[in-house]
């Protein structure tokens, strides 16, 4: 068997999982072209382990192992997408910028290009309102 022909194909799968991987949005898909990116590395440590005649199927090994983290990855990344998308609505790529912390740890509620968000907060008034109740529930519930 040549080794060209697996190698080829390898290739090729490696280029369209990374293709997938710098071109959709959606997190699902990058999440289906990494797992093509994986599956061209096992069939080049399947190959070269085949080519090498070695006697301790190495290359063998090595899959077994990328194919166990590769499903510990989907599996973590599954997880991680569907909870995104349960409080998010939306599984893009793309819009998941704005849930990153803010390195200063000021939330202001300022989108990132500084402009003040349309959402009305509460007035001045009755956050003041607000908060004697809490602190007076606060004092009720340490007497109790």
């Amino acid at each position: 068997m040549h080794l060209a022909y697996p190698a080829v194909l390898a290739v090729l799968l490696f280029c369209v999982g990374l293709y997938g991987v710098l071109a959709r949005r959606n997190a699902i898909l990058v999440l289906m072209s990494v797992e093509l990116m994986l599956n061209a590395v096992n069939l080049n440590l399947v190959a070269f382990d085949v080519w090498l005649r070695d006697t301790l199927h190495s290359g063998q090994a090595l899959t077994l192992f990328t194919i166990a983290i590769a499903a510990a990855e989907i599996g973590i990344g599954l997880a991680i997408v569907l909870a995104v998308y349960r409080n998010r609505g939306t599984s893009a790529v793309d819009d998941l910028r704005d849930t990153a912390e803010h390195p200063d740890g000021d939330d202001d509620g300022d989108d990132p290009d500084g402009a003040a968000l349309d959402e009305p907060g509460p007035a001045p008034d009755e956050a003041a309102q607000q908060s004697q109740t809490s602190q007076q529930s606060q004092k009720a519930e340490a007497t109790a």
